[in-house]
């Protein structure tokens, strides 16, 4: 089994493809209006409207309604990312700050609320942990 994706449901599509853009750095695949993917060789986000909802079931998402789940990305230099990013994020949950685990870590909030860390691995432990994932 290959782990594909993660998809955000949302209400507007456009602002959250805006944002993750500049937040990954890559511009998305838009294979239909209500649809989009942001690909980096190591995982692909997904975007799709709350429209889309009823293929997967009746009201198996809720869009802009994230509570338990983080979506995180490992970078090379948190507090790079923290200074690139400030401009455009409107909700900072922790600035880079050490973690237990030997990862330095800030996390912030998207236009819809769901909750992003970025991190990068510093200690050899947590260095020699992430050696070979993509």
């Amino acid at each position: 089994m290959n782990f594909a994706s993660i998809r955000i449901i949302t209400d507007d599509v456009d602002r959250l493809v805006k944002f993750y853009e500049k937040v990954m750095g890559v511009s998305a695949e838009r294979p239909a209006p209500v649809f989009a993917e942001l690909v980096v060789p190591s995982c692909t986000l997904a975007i799709g409207h709350s429209q889309t909802v009823p293929l997967f079931g009746a009201g198996s998402a809720v869009a802009a309604d994230n509570h338990s789940v983080i979506i995180e990305f490992r970078v090379l230099d948190v507090d790079a990312e923290y200074e690139r990013l400030k401009p455009f994020v409107n909700e900072w949950v922790k600035e880079p700050t050490m973690m237990p685990w030997g990862n330095r870590a800030m996390s912030f909030r998207d236009p819809d609320g769901n909750l992003i860390n970025l991190f990068e691995t510093v200690t050899e432990e947590a260095i020699i942990r992430f050696s070979g994932r993509g």
